[in-house]
């Protein structure tokens, strides 16, 4: 159980990653779950075309960029509501896969990879772990120690402070989104590749539960690695649980996200709380 939780922190922390330096921009990207869609079907699709799990990958994260970038022109340049636009993405992408998926294979449903290529699950955590963990450190290391990552949450913090020095805010936002959609669609190749198979709504609302991973993480990509594995913890668990215990699959299956429900209540909670002493001091 614990190989597949370790197996499956890979996705969430990737996307959750991402999220995080959209959220510390100022234009936090709920179209996470679209991406994540986006990168699975792309990586299978390159992968198929090249024979090459490699380029597969490759192909996912290119394909979450793309997606992302269509995302900061909607916000940045047409001013679309953030939140109306990660809507739109999402519901882009669960639109768009099954039309391309009939175009190219023929079907609307299941592509499999057609490579005698796989990445077997051991790999994703010989090889994809430890990348989505160097990724964390990377991104805690630019977001408070260097100047771009200091630019970077001033553009979520107080954009007047960049246009004082002659920065553009909105480079940053942008450049968030696109890292965003990088990694958002490495995890989704991640899931596909593994599984050797593109499924409709493959994602299984692991976009959703990365957004609750960046605040659970307390907005800090080495927090989000804890929050990541806990929510795949629970993932892993109820899998397996399936094998011991009578509680119907279903049940069980409905478990991570009861997780993400009581997770996001009680950082709620904590920050609520955080506010009242923090006004009640200032008085």
């Amino acid at each position: 159980m614990m190989v597949n939780a370790l197996s499956l922190t890979v996705p969430i922390l990737l996307a959750a990653i991402g999220g995080t330096l959209t959220e510390r921009s100022g234009m936090l990207n709920i179209g996470i779950e679209g991406l994540i869609l986006t990168g699975a079907f792309g990586a299978i699709a390159v992968a198929n075309a090249t024979g090459s799990i490699f380029l597969g990958l490759i192909g996912g994260a290119a394909s979450g960029m793309l997606l992302a970038l269509l995302y900061s022109v909607v916000c940045l340049e047409l001013r679309a509501n953030i939140f109306v636009a990660g809507l739109a993405i999402n519901l882009l992408a669960a639109g768009l896969i099954p039309f391309l998926s009939e175009l190219f294979f023929g079907t609307r449903g299941v592509v499999r990879l057609s490579t005698d290529s796989r990445i077997p699950r051991i790999g994703a955590i010989s090889g994809m772990l430890p990348v989505a963990v160097g990724i964390a450190i990377i991104a805690a290391i630019a977001l408070y120690r260097t100047p771009w990552g200091i630019r970077l949450r001033a553009a979520g913090g107080t954009i007047d402070s960049l246009s004082a020095r002659g920065l553009n805010s909105g480079r940053y936002m942008r450049a968030a989104a696109l890292i965003s959609g990088i990694l958002a669609g490495l995890g989704g190749a991640e899931i596909a590749l593994r599984l050797g198979v593109y499924l409709p709504n493959i994602s299984a609302g692991r976009g959703w539960i990365a957004l609750v991973a960046i605040f659970l993480g307390l907005r800090n990509p080495i927090g989000v690695i804890g929050a990541a594995f806990i929510f795949a913890f629970f993932e892993a668990f109820a899998g397996a649980a399936q094998g011991f215990t009578e509680i119907p699959g279903t049940l069980l299956l409905g478990l991570p996200y009861l997780v993400t429900v009581v997770a996001m209540v009680i950082y709620s909670a904590i920050g609520r709380r955080t506010r009242i002493e923090r006004d009640a001091r200032t008085e």
